[in-house]
């Protein structure tokens, strides 16, 4: 009889380690919280914001995720709408990974050149692109090519970023001189101009964290490095 309960008490275990398992792995399973925005004073820190435009894109973006995870960096990435569609997996793991994801329309027109029923479609479709790849909820959209006027403020429906370092790394594709331009032009505060489409950009990352953290940059999003500023729609932020 000892025996009998001995084992209907194994089997029993056994029963609930499967069905613990199974439910820690089974599709739709709830999913870990996002770890909370981190508390950066920027007034009191040397801070720079990386951001990255025109992605994601599969294997750059990828190996640039790669150096930020390494490093410990978080960035903000200016997603195109049209780009997030072709490589969603990319644009979830720029989300599950605590970077920023900022709205660069859905497909990279010059909104100054666009009525104003077309700039609210180009940003809302962005916007939806992203949010269906992603469940992320943009709030800061950065104008293609920095180019507004007062058609484009009127409509964006949210704070616009720019920069103020721009790399060219889109005109100069080489590592070496796009991480000397942003180890040149750092400054405090500062909103460096990047694009993670293109290779030679994710190359340069290395540089550019070693260099800057040598020279006690902290690495912050957009939204941590303008925080406790009340950031209006329509209206361009280019630095701290």
């Amino acid at each position: 009889m000892r025996t009998r309960v001995s084992s209907l008490t194994s089997l029993f275990a056994l029963l609930i380690g499967m069905l613990m398992v199974l439910t820690a792995t089974a599709p739709g399973a709830a999913a870990a919280p996002r770890a909370a925005p981190r508390a950066v004073d920027c007034s009191r820190v040397k801070c720079i914001a990386l951001t990255y435009d025109d992605g994601p894109a599969s294997s750059s973006t990828a190996r640039l995720l790669d150096t930020l995870k390494a490093n410990g960096v978080k960035a903000t990435f200016f997603m195109v709408g049209s780009q997030v569609a072709r490589n969603p997996k990319t644009a979830r793991r720029v989300a599950a990974e605590g970077h920023e994801i900022g709205n660069h329309t859905y497909s990279h027109k010059d909104l100054r050149r666009l009525t104003a029923s077309k700039i609210r479609s180009e940003v809302a479709r962005g916007a939806t692109a992203i949010r269906n790849a992603t469940g992320v909820e943009p709030t800061l959209v950065r104008p293609p090519y920095g180019s507004f006027n007062a058609t484009v403020r009127a409509n964006v429906n949210a704070p616009m970023i720019l920069w103020s370092v721009d790399t060219r790394d889109w005109a100069d594709r080489n590592a070496s001189v796009v991480a000397s331009r942003v180890i040149a032009r750092a400054r405090p505060g500062a909103i460096v101009l990047m694009h993670d489409i293109h290779p030679t950009t994710a190359a340069a990352a290395p540089r550019i964290i070693a260099a800057l953290a040598r020279q006690g940059y902290v690495f912050v999003t957009v939204s941590e490095l303008l925080a406790g500023r009340a950031l209006a729609n329509g209206k361009a932020y280019s630095q701290r």
